[in-house]
């Protein structure tokens, strides 16, 4: 059996995924046609049990491909700040920066002191923020940088690990 990198796993498991779902369209064109009462059907070059058999190859493809992925994101580890994580964790680890670093910057695009409008009474209302929005700004872009470093060194990893996979049919 041939060999795929986990890269390019990734890749072809939303090639597989967007194939199940034209093959679903498909069954719903080849599943019913419109003729007059009483006529023969037409002949139809695939019927609706070919495209069954062919999303069921893709689906077993698809299940295949998705235990090995996950099986190699557990089984293989890259190292980040000194730390050891399984690729499964490091994924985790990326999104959680990303978000991180996303409010972050929300924060460093705040003003420090902002006037509200007053409704009624003649009293000044002042939003003021609690916390320093430059600094804030400043750790959005470094947590941001080590989301991006973080997501470089899953990369690298996921081409450097190999699955047993045929993906002849699709590349």
């Amino acid at each position: 059996m041939s060999k795929i990198s986990l890269a390019e796993a990734v890749k072809l498991k939303s090639v597989l995924s967007k194939r199940i779902h034209e093959l679903e369209e498909e069954m719903d064109r080849v599943a019913f046609v419109e003729i007059e009462k009483g006529s023969k059907l037409p002949k139809q070059i695939r019927t609706l049990s070919d495209v069954e058999h062919e999303m069921e190859e893709i689906r077993n493809d698809f299940r295949l491909l998705d235990k090995l992925m996950y099986q190699a994101n557990y089984e293989n580890k890259i190292v980040f700040n000194n730390e050891p994580l399984t690729i499964v964790e490091a994924i985790e680890l990326a999104t959680q920066l990303r978000a991180k670093a996303r409010k972050y910057k929300e924060y460093g695009a705040s003003q420090k002191e902002e006037y509200l409008p007053s409704y009624g009474e003649m009293i000044s209302l002042v939003k003021v923020a609690a916390f320093d929005p430059e600094a804030y700004r400043l750790k959005g872009i470094e947590v941001e940088r080590q989301a991006n470093r973080l997501s470089n060194l899953i990369n690298a990893k996921n081409y450097s690990i190999e699955l047993e996979f045929d993906s002849e049919k699709y590349f």
